[in-house]
């Protein structure tokens, strides 16, 4: 064999094993990162939309435990997860994201408006006590995606 060939066999040998390194800590890595989304809902006429994209998300990622997702609700769209006034199906919803582990947060500038609590909402929600806007803004800043349908 002369040094050409034994030379290439040799960098060729180095690059298979460097490519397969890289692949192997590239799937590493994509196992243990999961995509983080927050939904921001403020409009009434939303609600089952939003719900359903949240749906649709987890549909489309192969379950709940390829994504983590929040969801921030303020303004009309919260009187929709009121106990007392939500319907079987949004209270059906909530409670099947809530053991999904989305994080159903309400802002606390809306329930001092409404004058409600948290035991007023579905079983589930986390107070927002700084207000929507800023737990978007921390979200975001925690690497979540924003999403706005």
């Amino acid at each position: 064999m002369n040094r050409r060939s034994i030379l290439w066999s040799a960098a060729s040998a180095l690059g298979a094993m460097f490519a397969a390194r890289g692949a192997r800590a590239a799937t590493e890595t994509n196992a243990s990162d999961k995509l983080k989304v927050v939904y921001h809902l403020s409009d009434a006429e939303k609600v089952n939309f939003v719900l359903g994209n949240i749906q649709n998300h987890f549909d489309g990622v192969g379950g709940p435990e390829h994504v983590t997702i929040a969801l921030v609700i303020h303004g009309p769209a919260l009187k929709a997860f009121h106990s007392a006034q939500a319907s079987r199906d949004i209270s059906k919803r909530i409670g099947d994201f809530s053991k999904d582990g989305v994080e159903l947060a309400a802002c606390g500038n809306t329930m001092k408006a409404q004058n409600i609590t948290l035991k007023d909402l579905l079983p589930g929600f986390v107070s927002a006590e700084k207000g929507a806007v800023v737990r978007l803004a921390e979200l975001q800043s925690q690497g979540y995606f924003y999403l706005r349908p």
